[in-house]
């Protein structure tokens, strides 16, 4: 399982997220295909499900419904407001998760339930802070 997103801000409960802050991923324009990346994080299969609202992180003042829910798209797990720093603050994600949706059409593939329940898991383990 790979965290995409994995900022301070966003993953508060865990000790040491490994990208550091958001802040420093933030971009001054639009990344290529921003509109068609956001919509795939939009799409992935839900993990967790939050039915409250999470605040912008970054001081906006607005709050993104569901921002605390876990997606997937068998791979990577995000959160499910990462797609709103994608679209609103031009987010830099790492190339590897650019390049495989890219190559994918921008098209969540099929992802098995013998998978989800696995990243279920493990998603489990590391907001416990027992990550492998």
């Amino acid at each position: 399982m790979k965290v995409l997103g994995f900022y301070s801000e966003l993953w508060p409960s865990v000790s040491e997220p490994s990208e550091g802050s958001i802040r420093a991923f933030v971009g001054d324009s639009p990344q290529p295909n921003e509109k068609d990346v956001a919509a795939y994080l939009r799409g992935g299969y839900t993990l967790f499900a939050s039915m409250g609202v999470a605040d912008d992180v970054l001081g906006s003042g607005e709050g993104i419904l569901g921002g605390s829910s876990l997606f997937t798209d068998g791979e990577w797990v995000w959160r499910g407001d990462l797609w709103f720093y994608v679209s609103n603050y031009h987010l830099r994600l790492p190339d590897e998760f650019t390049s495989k949706v890219r190559a994918l059409g921008y098209a969540v593939p099929s992802v098995e339930q013998q998978r989800l329940a696995v990243l279920t898991d493990e998603i489990q383990a590391l907001r416990a802070g027992k990550r492998k």
